[in-house]
């Protein structure tokens, strides 16, 4: 088992969940690296909207990524040695494309999607930060950012209402 805090670019290519779970390398951003992982769900919600799929089909979409996020985290997760390394970034990913399906279609929707999602991912009130404390392994990664991500959709409904998006 390897202990490394800081994994590389060889951790990352050794396993198909190494790869996946840091969010195809976006992980291993030496700063901020759940930012650029959320940044990374912009293009390829694009791409996927692009290639003809719904704001629908991409919500439906997040529930077998998720169910690969979990799987890839938890093989991560354990080849280091911990509970949540902070270079996994799938979750972010996930929870992100999830929250842009609900954000209205232009750039200030998805810029306050992107804004509201990382607050809550952050911050992470209650009970997000009880889920991220007591549930462990790879869906543990996944549920905190799930969470978060119901968060910022609730808060982009009201504001969708209250705000020229």
């Amino acid at each position: 088992m390897t202990t490394s805090p800081e994994p590389g670019f060889a951790f990352l290519v050794r396993h198909p969940a190494h790869f996946i779970a840091f969010g195809f390398g976006a992980g291993l951003s030496p700063r901020a690296p759940g930012t650029v992982g959320t940044l990374v769900a912009l293009p390829l919600y694009a791409l996927l909207i692009a290639a003809g799929l719904t704001a629908l089909q991409i919500a439906w979409l997040c529930a077998p990524l998720f169910a690969l996020g979990c799987w890839a985290s938890g093989v991560a997760c354990r080849s280091l040695g911990v509970h949540d390394h902070g270079g996994i970034v799938i979750d972010e990913i996930v929870a992100m494309l999830a929250v842009l399906a609900f954000a209205p279609p232009s750039l200030a929707g998805w810029a306050l999607a992107f804004a509201l999602f990382r607050l809550f991912d952050i911050a992470k009130p209650w009970p997000i930060r009880l889920f991220d404390e007591r549930v462990h392994g790879g869906f543990g990664v996944m549920l905190d950012d799930a969470l978060a991500a119901l968060f910022a959709v609730i808060v982009l409904d009201l504001a969708a209402g209250l705000l020229p998006l």
